[in-house]
């Protein structure tokens, strides 16, 4: 019966907090200078900002890369100037698709592993192999943490004088080969590039390597929703990297004269 007697110690049902103005025993904890929980830890779903498709092949020599300038906002072309290859150094760069947020944070720690590397001054630089590996390594262990950084990327370099073009997607999935691709254009591209080397049986020269991802390029914006006319084109040879651009894609609408019935 003591039990159905009324609680003369606490006259409410809710217990009395531990300090003045402070939590009780059921309550949360809020301590100075640490974010109150908000609730279940929140990660990237799905890619907001994203870039379409990176193209690059090995040639005689070297490596050469290509890649549009548009971010698409979903099916919205929202920004038409991005830049979507970075140089790291004079042997390496890379160039990505995918989620143009995680692009910048991940650039954001390679150009500052390549400020230490500047800093130390020992003769030893951030070479295309050792890029690559890292990279695999860093989207692995995001990915195993369902926190994945949202990026396929191609590192092109030169190594013992000689090209290397490496693979690596957000599930840390990673290889090398002579020509890549990623997006659309794994399936626009990839069989272009291997046909004009196919042609030549072998590597091309980087005249015939230019002009193969021009097509490429063009091919993309024809038939990639995706993509864009403007874009970036690196090389990396023996004398070092450079990136031009933004250029522009050749067209010829003059065809559209004959178009009629439509109107």
């Amino acid at each position: 019966m003591d039990s159905l007697m009324p609680n003369t110690v606490f006259p409410t049902s809710k217990c009395p907090p531990l300090w003045a103005n402070g939590p009780d025993v059921q309550g949360h904890h809020t301590f100075p200078n640490r974010p109150a929980n908000g609730g279940p830890k929140k990660v990237t779903q799905s890619p907001v900002t994203t870039g379409s498709s990176v193209i690059a092949m090995k040639y005689d020599g070297g490596v050469v890369i290509a890649a549009d300038t548009l971010g698409s906002y979903g099916s919205m072309a929202r920004f038409p100037d991005l830049k979507r290859i970075l140089k790291v150094n004079d042997t390496t760069v890379l160039g990505a698709g995918g989620d143009y947020a995680d692009f910048q944070f991940i650039s954001e720690i390679i150009k500052q592993k390549q400020i230490d590397e500047d800093c130390k001054d020992d003769g030893f630089n951030l070479k295309p192999k050792a890029l690559h590996c890292w990279l695999t390594r860093v989207l692995y262990n995001r990915r195993s943490k369902f926190d994945p950084l949202w990026n396929v990327i191609i590192v092109a370099g030169m190594q013992d004088d000689e090209p290397y073009l490496g693979f690596c997607n957000l599930q840390g999935t990673a290889f090398t080969d002579t020509v890549m691709a990623t997006g659309m254009g794994v399936d626009l591209c990839l069989p272009v590039m291997r046909n004009a080397m196919e042609k030549k049986g072998g590597l091309l020269s980087y005249d015939e390597a230019r002009a193969t991802l021009l097509q490429c390029v063009r091919l993309a914006y024809l038939r990639d929703c995706r993509s864009w006319p403007k874009y970036h084109l690196a090389k990396i040879d023996a004398t070092g990297s450079s990136i031009e651009g933004p250029l522009m894609i050749d067209s010829d609408w003059e065809f559209a004269k004959t178009v009629k019935g439509y109107e």
